[in-house]
């Protein structure tokens, strides 16, 4: 649903503008043509959380609006010389032609760039220039139109010249493009998931791998030291408080599938309490003949029925179905789903908020719900209100309803991308209204009245002042909302925390009585307690927990004062905190040590990459090795995802214990250091992700810590394309790679699996502009066979309905094809986890550790 555009409406009565040619009327209050230089104040200001992706991509009824305000504004003279536009300036007069990708379009309308461009910005509203945008991208791109971007390198507001940059003709985009896709894949066949060719494919290949690694004297004892430790029963029973209740979900020897069981709070702080078993996953598999894996629950504010997602394999997609607590049974015509990547949540004891698949149409781009309906008890779905509908390039819409003693908050949240959404309040009639928040808010949840959340870009509120990016806020919901209006937000808003540069908020959690945040500097963190104050100030303490590692927010519970969280490091056990809600956490349950680490050492150096960044990593290993040891390189890279310090049985117990380094790198793409460090690595700046990651791989060498031959590289999903990317770019560098679950062919990736949904991180490469960046760094149009790589093992899973198993298995047959040294594993189980139990797990990483001990000669 289109939200009004006041900005829209102001243009489209601007009849002074009907002539090609004619200059802007004084009445319409469009600044002249402008020099670059002086965008600022021509354009009065900047956009208000402004993201620089377009939320309206491919809509077109929101291009039909835009080529009516594009005829309107026709008249200014900055389309060159025929008035048609499309991307660049003309070569003859030097007028800009709205250019490049939808960022450079957005900013040469609203900012004035680059010279003889006016500045719209103090005219016409964001969504206005967004609807130009998405008019101007959907007409074909013109063979004989010149192209030149100003988006080059990132530049401070008012500085530094346009214009100048390299120019490419749009016959040169159009070529290029037809050549690629020209270029048959001849190993497209392979995306056939679940088709009986590549199955038999993988099948192959999986025997060919087996029996080259459990041939391995140390796999067997490998596998049975992992899976001891994951079916240990002495391991903490990390759980959700609700009510007086500790949900826990377990899996072990016994229970594989796992079993759903509860406890009260005061009972869980025995060492053994006395579970109370809601569902046993394994007796129902078997009773059903149904190869179930646990996906979550969700219970609703009386803790009388919960509505469970129950997953065929480990997938994305699930089946929900409803459990009566008390009778231990699932309910008779209760609230049920088929297979889908639905989303459901209770509004109160008898009505849900859902999305599904309904049908062609009902889901976006992405494979996620775009209508939110609303279902009453006892009536047939085919009844259920349809109360929002998002647009099929969103990347989906769901309800979100927060419940408390005080009341329950009922959203809708709009993903308008990965990283953007609206948040619309649902009313008691069921209707629905914006509130005033921004694209870049990412809500954390909801204390009383207080929604909390964080912000992606700096913000400056209406009659509001300037917040940061990064920062930590509240906004309160108001009681009633204004009639025929969206609330005002100054008013409403809180600051809790603006973090400094070397700090990053990393986990939020909201419970009854405060708000709970997990603040790190330069990597180890600490927990904030947030407590609403008289006159909506917000009181700020820091609890008593370990130094050093990593403090992460367990559970808080909405109906009570109570607070868990956990502390853990490289080569400390995690131990268990409860907070009664007098701010004096107590350690409750700790892991013993699985390995050794008393002759093991971390520490935390920083690398300098190829722009200058200074960028952390910690490496573990012993206190004083006899030289350059073999070592293993984590890293992920991406979604502003924090790789914070662990304690991995794994890899002390197969890796380090044996005389290895393990070492895990903080590169940008990630949240280390909030949202700007993730942003610095997004869309054509993604490289400087991979430059982070060859240069903490050059710093270990430089150090004396390891060589290249000796050295190993890991990572899974976004981790996976970041490792077989640097294989491909900077094979030298490494001794081996194990390239988990990953995505690799980014010239296809939004057509295969989720991956449409993740074109903010990434781009499009449907776009011209977007593929020429993407094309550079995409390993499977990279990887060649006059290289000379690595050893590589990809290990992904058949049921991987997210990234799916696609992109190891092509990269695998090119690389095989060529020549090169290929292992390639695939469980058909686990989803894109890699594994649905723990013997499933245990069998993937002793096959994974095994490969780099041969590769690198540890052990």
């Amino acid at each position: 649903m289109l939200r009004s555009l006041p900005g829209l409406s102001m243009c489209l009565a601007l009849t002074a503008c009907g002539q090609h040619g004619a200059a802007p009327s004084e009445q319409s209050g469009a600044p002249p043509a402008i020099a670059y230089e002086a965008h600022l104040a021509a354009g009065v200001r900047v956009p208000a959380g402004a993201t620089l992706r377009n939320p309206h991509e491919g809509d077109a009824a929101v291009a039909k609006n835009g080529a009516s305000l594009f005829t309107a504004m026709n008249c200014d003279g900055c389309h060159g010389t025929d008035g048609s536009g499309w991307v660049g300036p003309s070569l003859a007069d030097r007028r800009w032609r709205y250019g490049g990708a939808d960022g450079e379009i957005f900013s040469s309308i609203y900012y004035g760039r680059p010279k003889g461009m006016p500045a719209f910005g103090g005219t016409v509203g964001t969504e206005a220039v967004w609807s130009l945008v998405t008019y101007i991208r959907s007409l074909p791109l013109p063979d004989d139109v010149p192209t030149e971007s100003w988006v080059g390198e990132a530049r401070a507001p008012g500085t530094g010249a346009s214009g100048e940059g390299k120019v490419n003709s749009g016959q040169e985009q159009r070529q290029a493009h037809r050549e690629h896709s020209a270029s048959p894949d001849p190993y497209l066949w392979l995306e056939d998931v679940h088709g009986a060719k590549p199955l038999e494919w993988v099948k192959a290949q999986n025997a060919r791998s087996a029996g080259i690694l459990k041939a391995d004297p140390s796999y067997h004892k490998d596998y049975e030291a992992i899976l001891k430790v994951m079916d240990a029963t002495d391991r903490i029973p990390y759980g959700d408080l609700e009510h007086q209740y500790v949900f826990n979900f377990w899996q072990d020897a016994e229970h594989p599938k796992g079993i759903w069981r509860r406890t009260t709070i005061a009972d869980y702080a025995h060492s053994a309490p006395s579970w109370d078993i809601l569902l046993d996953l394994d007796q129902l598999a078997k009773d059903e003949h149904e190869n179930w894996v646990w996906k979550g629950a969700e219970c609703t504010p009386a803790l009388q029925r919960c509505l469970l997602h129950l997953s065929r394999g480990g997938g994305d997609a699930v089946v929900v179905r409803e459990l009566d607590l008390a009778a231990r049974a699932f309910v008779k015509d209760g609230f049920q789903l088929a297979e889908a990547k639905s989303a459901v949540t209770y509004l109160d004891e008898d009505t849900v908020l859902f999305g599904t698949d309904f049908g062609p149409g009902s889901m976006t781009a992405s494979g996620y719900p775009r209508i939110v309906k609303l279902w009453k008890r006892g009536a047939p779905q085919s009844q259920a209100r349809t109360i929002y509908e998002g647009r099929q390039s969103d990347v989906g819409a769901q309800g979100v309803v927060f419940h408390d003693a005080s009341g329950t908050v009922a959203l809708v949240e709009r993903d308008v991308g990965f990283f953007t959404a609206e948040y619309y309040l649902i009313a008691s009639d069921g209707t629905t209204r914006q509130l005033p928040l921004p694209l870049g808010a990412d809500l954390k949840g909801a204390q009383g009245r207080n929604l909390v959340f964080t912000l992606r870009e700096d913000w400056t509120p209406p009659k509001g002042k300037r917040m940061s990016k990064g920062s930590l806020l509240t906004y309160r919901v108001p009681d009633r909302l204004p009639a025929g209006g969206r609330p005002e937000a100054a008013d409403a808003l809180a600051v809790l925390y603006t973090p400094d540069a070397h700090s990053a908020i990393d986990e939020v959690a909201a419970g009854r009585d405060a708000v709970y945040a997990s603040i790190y500097h330069d990597v180890t963190g600490a927990i904030h307690v947030f407590r609403p104050a008289a006159g909506g100030k917000w009181s700020d303490s820091t609890l008593s927990l370990p130094a050093g590692g990593s403090t992460h927010i367990v559970a808080a519970n909405s109906w009570g004062p109570e607070a868990q969280f956990r502390f853990e490091s490289y080569t400390t056990p995690t131990t268990l905190y409860a907070d009664a809600g007098d701010g004096k956490p107590l350690p409750l349950k700790s892991l013993p040590a699985r390995f050794d680490a008393s002759s093991l050492r971390t520490e935390q150096f920083f690398a300098t990459s190829k722009d200058g960044t200074r960028v952390p990593y910690f490496v573990t290993l012993g206190r004083a090795p006899a030289g350059p040891v073999p070592t293993v390189l984590y890293g992920y890279g991406g979604f502003e995802i924090s790789m914070t310090p662990s304690y991995s049985p794994n890899f002390g117990m197969l890796w380090l214990s044996r005389g290895g380094a393990f070492v895990v790198a903080n590169i940008r793409g990630g949240g280390e250091y909030g949202p700007g460090w993730h942003q610095a690595a997004l869309l054509q700046n993604r490289q400087k992700a991979y430059d982070d990651f060859q240069a903490v791989a050059r710093d270990l060498v430089k150090r004396g810590i390891t060589t290249p031959p000796q050295l190993g590289i890991m990572g899974g999903s976004n981790g996976g394309l970041l490792v077989s990317a640097n294989m491909v770019q900077r094979p030298e560098l490494f001794g081996a790679v194990v390239c988990q679950v990953p995505l690799i062919d980014m010239i296809r990736y939004t057509h295969i699996g989720a991956g449409a949904s993740w074109a903010a991180e990434y781009g499009d490469p449907e776009r011209p502009a977007d593929r020429t960046w993407i094309m550079k760094y995409s390993p499977y149009q990279n990887v060649k066979a006059d290289r000379s790589y690595p050893p590589v093992f990809f290990v992904t899973a058949t049921s991987d309905d997210r990234v799916t198993p696609v992109h190891a298995r092509k990269m695998a047959a090119r690389m095989l094809e060529q020549g090169h040294e290929v292992l390639f594993y695939e469980n058909t189980d686990g989803g894109h986890a890699g594994a649905a139990d723990h013997k499933q797990a245990a069998e993937m990483w002793a096959l994974s550790f095994v490969y780099l001990a041969q590769k690198l000669g540890a052990g």
